[in-house]
């Protein structure tokens, strides 16, 4: 009886409270563990977080909510409805196009009205070419959303399985081809080769480097998209009140400094202000380059490899503010593209500024049956190389804003440097991030499968959050924490009240919570 209460008890620290980390937090506190969960944050959602403005709390992080069905599991499986934390409602327009020439293209979640509206946009052949990609993206999805995003530990193995039931899908994935060069065969019009293209972006990556199988990003989006009321980090917000409410006791303004271990055993960690906190396992919601770096330590650096965090993704340039806006008729989502996409992703390459970008703008209190007040709050996002030179305020300024002047949109008064997060300022917000802000690049072929993955190096210490497995992205940082939470229940389960050897990987078989099935929305 005394061995079954003190597995009952097993206490668990989660370090951070980003989406990976709160998600491990709900689902290990349902089965019975002693849970705290420390963030140097004053509140909760790590990269979700907000700015203040004239007009009040903008979004300054993810904009774009998919996968709905990988919430209403978490809360339900708690024991909880997601609606009675956080107000979600579907936004029918997917992104509003612009591109310089004067041309627009809004994109929905309906698809015989996108191939309608491509038709309109650049004639019959771009509308049956648009089918075929939709069709090629929807068969990709379903044959690896299972075995890739929602496996705990996706292998080589678990993919050529599914193509030897389906060999087809060596066609539609297009091996050794890249994103680009694929979309060069799908589309004969170059401006919807620079929209589909833009998707490698939301994992992080240039569409001249990552893998054609990333095509499939956009039927993750096509499936929907989704509101939160009172901006994303209200998401944020209604899982650490999940959380409080299943008894995880939650610690905001308490920095972790270092993760103790102690004969190949984990012992706890030691806070900003020197204190000790015991517990036997951790789960790290951080950059999981901060363990390799040594950053919360040598005894726990070994706890990933060089080649899980290296290379790095993109970063970006992140504007949020208030201000009165002219010309353009926004949508939610918009997407100014540049003329061409080279001179955004070949000077990001070579580590400089993009010479003509493409600027996605959330005008957070425009939408679907929504009229905007005058003075408006706008995140603006340019994508920018993690480690390249420092710029000026103004030249960051006068690239974003005239360019926005030149395709249509006026917006006064212009932010001040307060409002704007480039890349040294996620290098600081995030330890060991290096300013890139997804993670691992995406770049190559099998990119995806050399994240690291919930266990690490070393037994009873685990990753959650974007820069692990299944990637960035508001669900993938999701799942990200209940792998985490499967894996430790996994090790529990199989070693008792002894320690767990440390391994890597571990076992792929799919919960309830992680199975895959149709997504009622789906994304990254």
């Amino acid at each position: 009886m005394s061995q079954l209460f003190r597995m009952t008890v097993e206490r668990i620290i989660i370090v951070g409270a980003g989406m990976g980390g709160l998600a491990a937090a709900i689902a290990c506190a349902r089965t019975g563990y002693d849970i705290t969960l420390l963030e140097a944050a004053p509140g909760p959602g790590g990269k979700m977080r907000t700015c203040p403005s004239a007009a009040g709390p903008v979004d300054a992080g993810p904009t774009v909510l998919t996968l709905r069905d990988v919430f209403d599991t978490l809360f339900s499986e708690a024991g909880a409805a997601i609606e009675d934390y956080v107000n979600l409602t579907p936004e029918p327009v997917l992104a509003r196009h612009f591109w310089p020439d004067g041309s627009r293209l809004d994109l929905t979640s309906d698809a015989r009205a996108n191939a309608h509206a491509i038709a309109d946009f650049a004639g019959s052949a771009a509308a049956t070419e648009f089918r075929r990609f939709s069709a090629r993206a929807r068969r990709l999805f379903a044959a690896f959303e299972g075995p890739m995003m929602r496996a705990s530990v996706p292998t080589t193995v678990s993919m050529a399985r599914v193509v030897a039931r389906a060999p087809c899908l060596i066609r539609a994935m297009a091996p050794g081809r890249t994103l680009a060069a694929q979309l060069a065969r799908d589309f004969t019009d170059p401006r919807l080769r620079q929209l589909f293209g833009r998707y490698a972006t939301y994992v992080g990556g240039s569409p001249y480097e990552v893998p054609a199988l990333l095509s499939l990003i956009w039927q993750a989006e096509a499936g929907g998209i989704w509101r939160v009321a009172g901006g994303m980090s209200a998401l944020a917000s209604g899982m650490a009140r999940l959380a409080a409410d299943l008894g995880v006791r939650i610690r905001y303004g308490t920095p972790v400094a270092r993760i103790a271990r102690d004969a190949g055993t984990i012992r706890g960690v030691e806070l900003g202000d020197g204190t000790h906190v015991a517990c036997d396992r951790v789960v790290f919601n951080g950059d999981p380059k901060a363990l390799h770096d040594g950053m919360l330590g040598a005894p726990v650096a070994a706890a990933v490899s060089r080649d899980e965090v290296a290379p790095r993704s993109l970063s970006a340039e992140v504007w949020a503010f208030a201000a009165e806006a002219r010309g353009a008729d926004l949508a939610h989502h918009n997407v100014f593209f540049g003329r061409d996409p080279r001179t955004e992703f070949d000077p990001i390459a070579r580590r400089m500024p993009p010479e003509d970008p493409t600027i996605y703008i959330c005008a957070q209190d425009r939408g679907t049956g929504r009229t905007p007040p005058p003075l408006e709050r706008f995140e603006i996002i340019v994508n920018a190389a993690a480690d390249g030179p420092s710029e000026e305020f103004s030249q960051c300024r006068q690239r974003t804003f005239s360019t926005l002047a030149d395709r249509g949109l006026s917006l006064a008064p212009l932010p001040g440097p307060e409002a704007l997060t480039g890349p040294r300022d996620f290098a600081r917000l995030f330890p060991g991030s290096g300013g890139a802000i997804y993670g691992r690049s995406p770049a190559g072929m099998n990119a995806g499968l050399k994240r690291p993955t919930a266990r690490t190096g070393i037994a009873g210490l685990y990753l959650a959050g974007g820069g692990a497995h299944p990637g960035a992205g508001v669900p993938m940082a999701t799942l990200s924490g209940l792998h985490a939470a499967r894996a430790i229940a996994e090790d529990r389960a199989s070693t008792g009240r002894s320690r767990p050897t440390a391994m890597r990987g571990g076992i792929s078989t799919e919960s309830p919570t992680m199975a895959a099935a149709p997504s009622r929305s789906s994304g990254s």
